[in-house]
């Protein structure tokens, strides 16, 4: 059960306390008193608790003698009162975090305003609502605040040292962290001729994150970055993510490591993973390596062009031979981008441009996703794939139906492929 206002008998003693939103095991008993609620209860373990069980959000109205009233956000959401010596600096129509002080039976909760996130208008208040409204934990608990705050730099111990490999991380201009690194070379083995070997190195967050360790279970609970258009709420702390794990330039950096081998075909050959010790040669954005590859370099990527960048083209290159004999489907859906004003309002939103940068670290990546999946498979390692099933026959025809509108055609029969969608797409690239 979940523990809602008055629902519950208060603990005596040293019985487990709950507070509102606790999930708890409790043992439940007729009410003797008629006049209130049918049944009491009491607790008996609580399962979870509830982040903040005191914080809400809501908009802030002031009220002519003086304090105000706090109006949820939420439809399921409670008004509330805030007296004048807890409102702070909100001001009437602001977005504002409380905390609720005082509750009873009767007359409206008592609130402190804690935190003004501003104007209810602005995209920093829709982040901080769309929080709210889907429960996202984004305040880290003290004790994993001390994990991460402890974490001292990686050891050598059981790592090969390759800081003397000019791995280059190439991001976003306005990223924070670098979690992955790349490298491509000619393979020298005479058996591969015109093949590469390609590497990909990530972060080893395994390094800072121990199994059961505070850090690793609320990583477990957040399961992912949520990203807004003016904040992230990451999954590990910024000492971690945009730290310690995050790959800079010139600084040692522990990591794991894949090493491929392709023929000039796009075939793999092989692969082999490695614990290591890497140092990042340059932090690039996409559009500055892409410019560099298309005859604009810069002072930075001036001298990488030749040892470093020529030769991740060409293993892209390489690759893209591959993709192509594999034919996955070829959705190239464009990301939105939002900039905001200083404010928090919306400036604009565009469509960044499709460099072959980011094709190329894509295509890495999942070179580096597959590899993983067929080491685990071999070591017989528990995994989760995601399948994409074919379409039904009812939708086959409804889709041909269509096309047909459009003078495109779709195969007949059951065994459709990846390749057959690429065709229809690429007939319709400009089309309205």
């Amino acid at each position: 059960m979940s523990i809602r206002q008055s629902s519950v008998g208060q603990s005596k003693g040293k019985m487990p306390v709950g507070g509102i939103g606790d999930r708890v095991l409790a043992k439940i008993f007729p009410a003797k008193d008629r006049g209130g609620p049918a049944y009491t209860a009491r607790i008996i373990k609580v399962l979870d608790r509830k982040r903040n069980n005191n914080a809400a959000l809501g908009v802030f109205r002031e009220m002519p003698d003086g304090g105000g009233r706090i109006m949820p956000i939420e439809k399921r959401g409670e008004e509330m009162q805030v007296d004048a010596e807890h409102q702070g600096p909100a001001k009437d129509g602001d977005l504002v975090e409380v905390e609720i002080v005082r509750s009873g039976r009767f007359g409206l909760p008592r609130a402190a305003v804690k935190n003004v996130i501003g104007s209810v208008a602005t995209e920093k208040a829709i982040s901080m609502i769309a929080i709210h409204a889907h429960g996202i934990p984004y305040i880290f608990p003290d004790s994993v605040i001390k994990e991460a705050d402890a974490a001292g730099p990686a050891t050598m111990s059981h790592r090969e040292d390759w800081r003397s490999l000019p791995l280059i991380t190439i991001d976003p201009a306005d990223a924070k962290d670098h979690d992955d690194a790349v490298h491509a070379e000619p393979d020298p083995s005479p058996d591969n001729e015109g093949g590469v070997i390609v590497t990909v190195a990530i972060a080893d967050v395994s390094w800072y994150v121990r199994p059961k360790s505070a850090l690793d279970q609320e990583a477990a609970k957040r399961g992912n970055s949520v990203y807004f258009p003016d904040r992230v709420v990451p999954m590990l702390p910024e000492r971690i993510s945009n730290e310690l794990c995050s790959l800079k330039q010139g600084v040692d950096r522990p990591a794991l490591a894949v090493r491929m081998r392709f023929s000039k075909e796009g075939r793999k050959a092989g692969h082999t993973f490695h614990r290591i010790m890497m140092k990042s040669a340059a932090k690039l954005s996409y559009n500055q390596a892409q410019a560099a590859i298309d005859g604009n370099p810069d002072d930075q990527t001036g001298p990488l062009l030749e040892p470093i960048l020529k030769p991740l083209w060409n293993a892209y290159a390489i690759l893209t031979r591959g993709r192509e004999r594999r034919q996955p489907l070829e959705l190239n859906m464009p990301e939105r981008k939002i900039v905001l004003k200083a404010d928090g309002t919306v400036d604009r939103v565009f469509v960044p441009d499709r460099l072959d940068a980011h094709k190329l670290i894509e295509e890495m990546m999942i070179q580096a996703n597959v590899a993983a999946a067929e080491t685990l498979e071999i070591k017989r390692q528990p995994l989760v794939y995601r399948v994409h099933d074919a379409p039904s026959l009812a939708k086959q025809e409804t889709l041909r139906e269509f096309l047909a509108t459009l003078d495109l055609s779709l195969v007949k029969g059951g065994n459709l492929r990846s390749n057959h969608f690429n065709g229809i797409l690429s007939k319709a690239v400009d089309q309205p």
